[in-house]
């Protein structure tokens, strides 16, 4: 089956008794046992909620693995997943980050005794520079956020597979609809499914997937201990944003490839990050993803132009997210990157200049004109 068809179908024929196409949201937190020993499969809403089941099973599903857990928000999929991990332990860790992943692992899991180097994984030899005895996974953001750089899944991961470690990628930026990591050799799949997979700025979650039985019963431990797991109400929103999501995705690209070729000829640009832009990235993508996302980054030519660029933006939102089917432009410095030391920002690329472009399925010439209406009157107004 098709992977647009299988998204569409999400909750279709699941509930047997009414026939409901659309799944029902179980608000139940406890549920009554037949008899001593006997149960339905569900006994506590934590542990298990039908609402929620659904949505687990089908992103396993369509990530290709073994077992998928709904968390309460994609950090918290992530510190479920960090639980994999004790004392001592160390992991190799894209250089180019998330600026809330980076937040927890420095200032919250570092204080537990897990260490973690931030290396380009794009450089093989790099990584195995970071190697240590103690090294027990590799986290991989691809493309990062927010210079859009492109890691060879496969290579990391054989890698990671030969030394023992734990491979990890962040899929959010591409979906399940245009990469598939596991398929790559990824052990774990992680998605802040706020952005593409909900897709309307309106549902706060996080996705788990796993390969293999023992990977899978370890997270499920976690899952449930840890608790972050996600309502039911969020869990039927969340499934009903997937449904659309190749239509969403086929058209962020096709609008994300237009504005990016649009700000590489403009004369106020000096930079665009784009995956297909850079031959060995696109070179990388083309072989293990189906497409290049919707996500891009650029540079104007002096940080004294982005105040008045974002004051003037119309009909592109200044806002802290990405993957919604409205158009937002960032500020990495002082939103999403802002917990990073400035002198680390620097070093990865970060710099005052940049801005991050989640491009929404809006018509692509109204996004044009207000980029270019907006670079022209932030320089008239620096």
């Amino acid at each position: 089956m098709y992977r647009e068809t299988k998204l569409v179908q999400i909750g279709k024929s699941k509930e047997p008794v009414t026939g409901a196409v659309n799944f029902p949201v179980y608000y139940a937190t406890a549920y009554q046992h037949t008899g001593l020993g006997e149960s339905t499969g569900y006994d506590y809403t934590r542990t298990a909620n039908p609402t929620r089941r659904v949505l687990e099973e089908a992103i396993a599903e369509l990530e290709g693995g073994d077992a998928g857990f709904a968390c309460s928000s994609g950090m918290a999929a992530i510190k479920t997943v960090m639980g994999l991990f004790s004392q001592g332990d160390h992991l190799i860790v894209s250089l180019d980050l998330y600026g809330g992943t980076y937040r927890l692992f420095e200032e919250l899991l570092t204080r537990y005794g897990i260490s973690f180097t931030y290396v380009d994984l794009r450089d093989i030899e790099e990584v195995k520079r970071a190697a240590r005895p103690e090294t027990k996974g590799i986290f991989v953001e691809s493309p990062t956020n927010p210079l859009m750089r492109v890691t060879d899944i496969s290579a990391v991961c054989a890698l990671a597979r030969t030394n023992g470690w734990l491979s990890i990628v962040d899929n959010t930026f591409m979906t399940p609809y245009l990469q598939r990591p596991l398929e790559s050799g990824a052990d774990i799949v992680l998605h802040s499914a706020t952005k593409y997979l909900g897709g309307h700025n309106d549902v706060l979650a996080g996705l788990i997937v796993t390969r293999g039985q023992d990977l899978s019963e370890r997270v499920a431990f976690l899952h449930n201990t840890i608790g972050a797991v996600l309502g039911p109400q969020d869990a039927w929103l969340l499934m009903r944003g997937m449904k659309t999501l190749a239509l969403r995705m086929e058209r962020h690209e096709e609008n994300a490839a237009a504005v990016a070729g649009f700000l590489q000829e403009h004369p106020l640009v000096e930079e665009v990050f784009y995956p297909a832009f850079h031959e060995r990235d696109r070179e990388i993508q083309e072989q293990q993803a189906s497409g290049f996302g919707g996500m891009l980054s650029f540079r104007v030519k002096s940080p004294e132009m982005v105040p008045p660029l974002l004051r003037s933006l119309q009909v592109i939102a200044f806002a802290e997210s990405l993957g919604g089917v409205e158009s937002f432009i960032t500020y990495p410095v002082t939103q999403t990157h802002a917990d990073i030391p400035e002198e680390i920002r620097k070093q990865v690329g970060v710099c005052d200049r940049l801005l991050r472009f989640s491009v929404g399925i809006e018509h692509r010439e109204d996004l044009i004109r207000d980029l270019d209406r907006s670079l022209h009157l932030a320089q008239q107004q620096q």
